[in-house]
């Protein structure tokens, strides 16, 4: 019989795109306020595997990604998510979204991102959030999904989450290294 424990605590991994880069400043902004200081940013990605959110946003559309200092419980996602998607509606413009928003977080063996859209490999949480598995981890390396969105099976994606992933496989070792901790 499995006895239940509570998971590791995990990193907060958030990926912004919009076709206005001038928003990552106020966006990065509204995010530190709430989940305290990003320690690992990624460049700029191009966001050019669908056009789906180009008549809303605009485009071209590219990503970012920033991890956060500070751990949490792997159970905050679905009230992360909900924050998230305030801070996507206070930059809105006539209704229409300027930046998409996508909180996850990273354990040593996967990456899961929040989402509001329920689907055959998603796991509801609470709250009309669910549990993207997205990526996982093994052989040395993330390995992407029949069901991962086309920018998170990138190269350049996987490089940046292996390093979200190195700093976060220190903190494990030395909590003191993520002091930024968060409930």
């Amino acid at each position: 019989m499995s006895k239940p424990s509570l998971p590791s605590r995990a990193k907060l991994v958030i990926g912004i795109f919009t076709a206005d880069k001038s928003l990552a400043d106020p966006i990065l902004k509204e995010l530190t306020d709430r989940f305290g200081p990003v320690d690992m940013m990624s460049p700029w990605f191009s966001f050019h595997h669908t056009g789906y959110y180009e008549p809303e946003m605009g485009g071209p559309l590219y990503r970012r990604m920033f991890a956060f200092a500070g751990l949490i419980a792997q159970d905050d996602l679905p009230e992360i998510k909900l924050a998230t998607n305030k801070i996507e509606a206070a930059f809105a413009e006539n209704d229409s979204r300027k930046v998409n928003i996508d909180p996850g977080y990273l354990v040593m063996e996967r990456f899961i991102l929040a989402t509001g859209k329920n689907f055959t490999h998603r796991v509801y949480l609470a709250w009309g959030i669910y549990a993207d598995l997205t990526l996982i981890y093994t052989k040395g390396d993330f390995q992407s999904l029949p069901w991962t969105y086309p920018d998170y099976a990138e190269p350049e994606m996987h490089d940046f989450l292996k390093a979200v992933r190195k700093k976060y496989s220190a903190c494990l070792k030395d909590p003191l290294l993520c002091s930024a901790v968060q409930s």
